[in-house]
């Protein structure tokens, strides 16, 4: 019965925060943050990690791109359309907050914002100069290149109760939807995780020992886990960055038709 339960939360997981057409091309306006403080303090809850993701090209997302924390860490390819000052690349931010404006889809870090500029100088600072901005946006996959993604234990965790951990570094197209964990053996008898906010998982049921993880990720119109086998060591301490021994490369499946799933060069 408790996994019968189990399946049916997954599922309602899956369809409550899979979005069909994250990858379409969407059409918006963008603003900037003139402070990085101000994104540092976001509610993906990154804190001054947030301004070293992709050399500080970050950006503050609306509710349906946050997702209530799920869409923490996600990509998007953005680009202005004044053709005057803007590249027609642009550039690629990744989520570490919530948008609460209803006048722009996104609000990106300064340095973010100018990267959208043409190569010519002076062209950064005139963009700066419009505030906001006409854009085109798409969901693109987060790639770290060699990197695993690491879990990093939080300073409000207390052995032997509970536990607050972070997920960092979470490359592809997909989104963690739920977390198990256990202690590391040969049956494991898996607990779970829910998530507190932002890019924040929290459990009270703390297994002893080393401790190992199942990370449920959509796929679009379904879902896979990763088993990461050990990853917290049996002495694990708050503050630390663990490696989580696996990397999601997995790309989300689109069910948006019609979808100009177009990637400008």
């Amino acid at each position: 019965m408790a996994s019968f339960l189990y399946l049916i939360v997954v599922i309602f997981l899956f369809s409550s925060s899979v979005n069909a057409c994250d990858r379409c091309l969407h059409r918006s306006k963008a603003a900037y943050f003139s402070s990085a403080s101000a994104l540092s303090s976001g509610a993906c809850a990154y804190g001054s990690m947030a301004t070293s993701f992709f050399a500080g090209h970050i950006a503050a997302a609306i509710p349906s791109i946050y997702k209530d924390g799920a869409g923490c860490g996600a990509c998007f390819q953005v680009r202005c359309k004044n053709p005057k000052l803007c590249s027609t690349k642009g550039t690629i931010v990744m989520i570490t907050d919530l948008n609460k404006s209803n006048q722009t889809d996104l609000v990106l870090s300064s340095r973010a914002f100018r990267a959208m500029a043409k190569p010519i100088v002076g062209a950064d600072k005139d963009l700066l100069k419009q505030g906001i901005v006409d854009i085109e946006y798409q969901r693109v996959p987060c790639d770290y290149g060699n990197k695993n993604m690491n879990v990093r234990v939080e300073e409000a965790s207390k052995k032997p109760n509970y536990l607050e951990i972070k997920l960092l570094y979470q490359g592809g197209q997909t989104e963690v939807v739920s977390i198990d964990i256990a202690q590391v053996g040969s049956s494991p008898n898996w607990g779970y995780m829910t998530r507190s906010h932002g890019a924040v998982w929290v459990t009270d049921k703390v297994p002893t020992g080393a401790i190992q993880f199942r990370f449920v990720v959509t796929g679009g119109y379904d879902g896979k886990m990763i088993w990461s086998q050990s990853v917290l060591p049996s002495n694990w301490e708050a503050g630390k960055i663990y490696d989580a021994g696996v990397q999601i490369t997995d790309i989300a499946q689109e069910g948006c038709d019609p979808c100009d799933a177009h990637i400008w060069n």
